[in-house]
């Protein structure tokens, strides 16, 4: 293969060199072991919202009382994915990822021998450190192995894991909670995080954009990215990534908050925040709203996951049109839509067969729109705080999911009905569509 010329002076730019290569079988193993955290940590993330029926049932606790361990996990993810990105911008994409996965497989493991709403909530927060780490860094890890055209593609077809994740927990627990009870889940969700970190150990690279800013040393580079083109690394004397002479600070904090990236710092955060208002408060409380209407337990499971579900199946078109035409435009009209479906999926309670495809449609829709976000917000920052901007922006957003899983607790609470709370949600999905073009109009504008 022809030596690309980003290798001018023997200094080869690893952006433009992986841009220059077909994907390699060495990145295809980083995105399915990416792949592989984020769909287990969807598994974990949505486990509270399967087994709260049963739970409550096998404890005899009101469904209120479950609010504070719906939170629970998502304030540790709201400190774990804040913590993460800066230590991974210090220490490494790959040690700050193989820990979150054996900290959130430890204690769901834990979580399943819990006895008490009490020891339940500790440990589900101490799951949530992990949970929230682990998404950030692996959106990351894999932004810094993908070419440029195929960026967005990649990025959130790795992210609709997460969604399978959480569609592949209400699937299992439809089958495994009657015959095994609650813990069956939490088991599941704890053992195989940790199979998984042995795995990393031994198979996840660390990134050479990373090596590359933080000065690592030329040898650890070259042994990187040797494996997609061995040939044209062994030709460079040296490295590079296309920010270093751009982005001079050192603070990650500063670079996500200087002139050109504080604004759409804050877009990308209202954005995120308000899609989770949507997609937590609908994963927390859909399944028990369809039994408080009469659904059995299977079918409560089972629609909540198809919701899940329907960000699998729109996440790959999404990430190919953000591909194509203007990616803030793209996610807009999906968060738009997420809106119109939620208002409709309220008003169908009456036929299961087209309350069970509005609900797919609905998925497909907001889930689409926040698996893209993450590959945006990577695309926008430079490697020197990509790690931090990605986590700071999914760590912000997490506020939106307690207040989500919160809101439907306060809401069946003050006698809200299912088409009520449904309805509810056009607000967020009108302030996340509204947020994210915001977000394109300002960054055009910085671009000209």
């Amino acid at each position: 293969m022809n030596q690309p010329q980003s290798a001018v002076g023997n200094c080869l730019d690893v952006q433009t060199f992986i841009n220059a290569q077909p994907i390699s079988r060495y990145q295809w193993r980083v995105v399915i072991l990416c792949f592989l955290i984020v769909f287990l940590d969807g598994l974990d993330t949505a486990a509270m919202g399967f087994i709260a029926p049963a739970l409550s049932q096998d404890w005899g606790i009101d469904r209120a009382s479950l609010g504070p361990v719906m939170s629970a996990a998502l304030i540790g993810m709201v400190f774990g994915a804040l913590g993460s990105g800066p230590l991974a911008d210090r220490f490494g994409r790959k040690v700050v990822l193989v820990g979150a996965v054996v900290l959130f497989g430890a204690f769901s493991l834990a979580s399943a021998y819990s006895t008490n709403v009490e020891q339940l909530l500790v440990l589900r927060f101490l799951t949530g450190l992990g949970l929230g780490a682990g998404m950030p860094n692996a959106t990351t890890l894999l932004s810094e192995y993908t070419p440029e055209r195929k960026k967005s593609l990649l990025v959130t077809s790795m992210f609709c894991g997460f969604n399978l994740g959480m569609a592949g927990g209400g699937f299992i627990s439809a089958k495994l909670i009657p015959a095994f009870g609650w813990h069956s889940l939490l088991l599941i969700g704890g053992v195989l995080p940790l199979i998984l970190a042995v795995v990393l150990l031994f198979w996840l690279p660390e990134s050479a954009r990373y090596l590359v800013v933080r000065n690592r040393g030329t040898d650890k580079v070259r042994k990187t990215l040797a494996p997609i083109d061995p040939v044209t690394v062994a030709q460079a004397s040296s490295f590079s990534v296309p920010e270093q002479k751009t982005v001079k600070a050192r603070n990650v904090f500063a670079v996500i908050f200087s002139g050109t990236y504080s604004t759409g710092t804050l877009l990308l955060w209202l954005t995120y925040f308000m899609g989770l208002v949507i997609v937590y408060l609908l994963t927390s409380w859909l399944p028990t709203l369809m039994r408080d209407s009469g659904a059995s337990m299977e079918q409560a499971a089972f629609i909540g996951a198809l919701f899940q579900f329907g960000g699998v199946l729109s996440a790959v078109a999404v990430g190919w049109a953000m591909d194509r035409f203007n990616p803030h435009k793209v996610i807009g009209i999906f968060y738009l839509l997420a809106g119109v479906f939620a208002y409709a999926v309220g008003q169908s309670l009456g036929n299961i067969t087209l309350l069970a495809t509005l609900v797919l449609v609905a998925g497909m829709c907001v889930n689409g729109a926040q698996s893209a976000m993450p590959s945006l917000a990577a695309r926008f920052y430079p490697t020197q705080g990509r790690a931090t901007g990605v986590s700071w922006m999914l760590g912000i957003g997490r506020f939106g999911a307690i207040l989500g899983a919160w809101m439907g607790a306060t809401l069946l609470g003050l006698g809200w009905n299912f088409e009520q709370v449904l309805t509810a949600l056009v607000i967020p999905a009108a302030l996340a569509t509204t947020a994210v073009v915001i977000k394109g109009m300002v960054s055009h504008a910085d671009a000209t």
